[in-house]
């Protein structure tokens, strides 16, 4: 599982980059929002979130922790997938997301193209209450929170799904949880597992 990646720019489209990882290219998948962000050369680090199908490897960047939380509540609902929510990302920021959201401001939804009414209504009543919740000091948090655990609840939240969880189901039994710094895969997955079981 890929969450953060760190190089030189190699190539630069409008919905893609090239990163030159120490001699190997990873295409990453950006919101429009990320690609006004970057450089046009140089290093930079993206927040990643990697997509896996049965038939495709996906990387999707993103240049703020708060992005890529919003792009993981987005793909949680049903009938949205990886490309429709980096097109959400693209027309509109987190923050005034985050607001249509918490107002159930349905007009401003179904303006961005390939959200219609019945789509924005499902984005305001399974993300309401999570958009509040996820905000960008929440989304630091637990970006520190990952950081002192290296890549264990990345990790964990992957072993869980491949197991056949839902990934909605999987991240709710883990933030349940009370992970301390340095806890290992093993622990964190037994501990989702207790939660998952009963």
């Amino acid at each position: 599982m890929i969450a953060q990646l760190t190089g030189q720019i190699a190539y630069r489209s409008l919905d893609h980059i090239i990163l030159d990882v120490n001699g190997v290219g990873y295409r990453v998948i950006v919101p429009l929002s990320t690609f006004y962000a970057l450089p046009d050369q140089g290093q930079v680090t993206l927040q990643v979130q990697t997509h896996v199908k049965e038939d495709s490897f996906q990387l999707f960047g993103f240049a703020t922790f708060d992005e890529k939380e919003m792009f993981r509540l987005l793909i949680g609902v049903s009938g949205v997938g990886p490309k429709l929510a980096v097109n959400i990302l693209s027309n509109i920021s987190t923050d005034e997301l985050r607001t249509a959201l918490g107002e159930g401001n349905l007009a401003r939804l179904s303006s961005i193209p390939g959200i219609g009414k019945k789509t924005a209504e499902r984005l305001v009543v399974d993300l309401r209450e999570k958009a509040r919740a996820s905000t960008p000091e929440a989304a630091t948090d637990q970006a520190a929170t990952t950081a002192g655990t290296g890549f264990s609840l990345e990790d964990a939240l992957s072993a869980l799904t491949n197991l056949g969880y839902k990934e909605n189901q999987a991240r709710k039994a883990i933030e349940s949880m009370d992970i301390s710094p340095g806890s290992t895969v093993e622990e964190i997955l037994k501990g989702a597992l207790r939660l998952l079981i009963k």
